[in-house]
């Protein structure tokens, strides 16, 4: 009895030994082996906002800084969630003098032609993705440049910020969009387009058909009247292929007469739409 208790307790220390010694030797192997990280790459990682959302065509941020230091890619401008802040530090750490004067943009969807305002065509029962819909004869609305609301950028929105109003219409919400711009990649009727975080209205159409056309498809499109940019010359609007587009440059008197002015309605304020 004794000499098997004897043998356990070699056993015991036999075993302990060995596994201090290889756990020694990983530890050495590990600190001799170690690959130091490029510091370089440490400092512009630092300003990327490790969100690893992809909108600057790499799998996340690590990847875009390895590229930036390896001087495999020189746009330092591709990491759109980062804003002015992370531009000016890869600046900085790169050595490249940046602009960042212009204004901080946000996607949002132009259009408001939903369930009683905009014809439809035929009854989609398909998969919920826009895209999937666009395969059959360019999706159940007459309108071609509408938004078709099956939530194809939904899918795609890092940061959750595209949801369904009230009104059942897609929406973004501005404070949660980071400006990746997936969703107006994904979009196959480019309805979601960027515009500056204090954008103050939007017209909420994105049809070039004639008046007549566009009026005869939705009750809320744009007909092109030019009531905006005649009454109200000053205030930014401007006709282009049959619909009007705002100018966020230029915000002179009569920018809100105009949205109460629309007859269709296709001009919305922003600051009524939370």
């Amino acid at each position: 009895m004794l000499d098997l208790i004897l043998r356990m307790i070699y056993g015991f220390i036999s075993v302990s030994f060995v596994g201090a010694l290889l756990g020694l030797g990983l530890a050495v192997a590990a600190k001799k082996l170690r690959v130091e990280k490029d510091k370089t790459v440490e400092a512009l990682g630092g300003f990327l906002p490790g969100l690893n959302c992809g909108s600057c065509g790499y799998a996340g941020c690590e990847p875009y800084a390895e590229a930036l230091a390896a001087g495999t890619d020189t746009d330092i401008t591709k990491c759109k969630p980062g804003g002015s802040i992370c531009l000016e530090g890869l600046g900085e750490v790169l050595g490249i003098e940046v602009d960042t004067s212009g204004p901080k943009l946000v996607a949002q969807v132009h259009c408001r032609g939903g369930e009683g305002t905009a014809e439809t065509r035929y009854n989609y029962k398909g998969l919920q993705n826009c895209n999937a819909a666009t395969i059959l004869f360019g999706g159940d609305k007459s309108c071609q440049y509408g938004c078709l609301g099956l939530g194809s950028c939904m899918q795609v929105c890092p940061t959750d910020a595209i949801f369904y109003d009230s009104d059942n219409l897609v929406w973004i919400d501005k404070n949660k969009c980071i400006s990746c711009e997936k969703c107006v990649a994904v979009c196959p009727t480019n309805v979601i387009k960027m515009i500056p975080a204090d954008a103050d209205v939007i017209v909420a159409c994105n049809s070039r058909d004639k008046g007549k056309d566009t009026k005869s498809k939705c009750k809320v499109g744009c007909i092109g009247c030019q009531i905006c940019n005649r009454k109200f010359p000053d205030a930014g609007y401007k006709i282009t292929e049959n619909l009007s587009i705002v100018g966020y440059t230029q915000r002179g008197p009569g920018r809100k007469e105009a949205v109460e002015k629309c007859p269709t309605n296709s001009i919305l304020a922003l600051e009524d739409k939370k």
